[in-house]
């Protein structure tokens, strides 16, 4: 069997920024157990599966699941916008939008100018105060704030402090989420973000996650709250780094970016 596969820089116009992502399109449903093998052969932060499941009129449909290297996930942000890149511009280049059906519901997305936009659902984390412990020790550094939701959300003092943060992995491997996202607020200025973060994930085979769009479900409704805004600019600040621009639409957060292809090719089963 031969599967087109697509490699993707997710959240960047340009080439080997961003998060990148495997997007492969078999010809009929895989077993889990090989879409694994392929996530772990692949060893990008996400592989991201496509098998097209007919069309809502003229959007096209396809089912979508993602895997790290060592496990499946409920959610993905960049994979998605990886695959919605790819059926955009190589499968359907006429479409303008494309929706897929995920473990986390219907997902749809649309070209927004030279960006395409994600639609979410939002998150709302909660405090976790008997967490606060573990997670400065983790972190090395005092926190401000520190909530969960999916993952857990320490706010830190300064967007410098996340530049410069520099966590002991295997305690946040200890930790009672899927990983954990450290944020602050941005600089002021033209041109600077809204807010920044990183994401660690080391419980799913990611030590850093070069840019997480999933994040900001959790991060869009918080910083929309307490920045008194509906529309933000994210930066994250690992060392591909990565932009993104973000509403907050109540139960839903849209996420919009940029994406470019810098692989094509076959993946070859026997």
């Amino acid at each position: 069997m031969r599967i087109p596969l697509f490699q993707v820089d997710a959240f960047t116009a340009v080439p080997f920024r961003g998060n990148p992502a495997a997007v492969c399109l078999p010809p009929q449903e895989l077993p889990a157990a090989l879409m694994q093998a392929i996530a772990a052969e692949n060893n990008l932060s996400e592989t991201a599966f496509l098998l097209l499941q007919g069309s809502l009129g003229d959007v096209p449909l396809y089912g979508l699941r993602w895997f790290t290297p060592t496990t499946e996930v409920e959610l993905c942000g960049h994979a998605t916008l990886a695959g919605a890149y790819v059926l955009l511009t190589e499968i359907h280049p006429k479409a303008q939008e494309v929706a897929f059906s995920t473990r986390s519901g219907r997902l749809q997305v649309r070209r927004q100018g030279e960006r395409l936009a994600m639609d979410f659902p939002a998150q709302f984390p909660e405090p976790w105060p008997e967490g606060r412990e573990q997670v400065a020790a983790a972190l090395g550094i005092p926190l401000v704030e520190l909530y969960r939701g999916s993952m857990g959300v320490a706010v830190l003092a300064s967007a410098q402090q996340v530049q410069q943060v520099q966590p002991e992995l295997d305690r946040v491997q200890t930790l009672p989420v899927s990983g954990l996202i450290v944020t602050a607020s941005g600089a002021e200025g033209e041109g600077e973000p809204d807010f920044v973060c990183r994401v660690f994930a080391p419980q799913l085979g990611i030590p850093e996650d070069p840019v997480t769009g999933s994040a900001q479900c959790l991060l869009v409704p918080y910083w929309s709250e307490r920045l008194g805004r509906t529309e933000l600019r994210v930066r994250q600040l690992s060392a591909r780094g990565g932009e993104l621009w973000c509403r907050h639409r109540g139960p839903r957060v849209e996420i919009a970016g940029q994406a470019v292809l810098v692989m094509a090719g076959e993946l070859r089963i026997p």
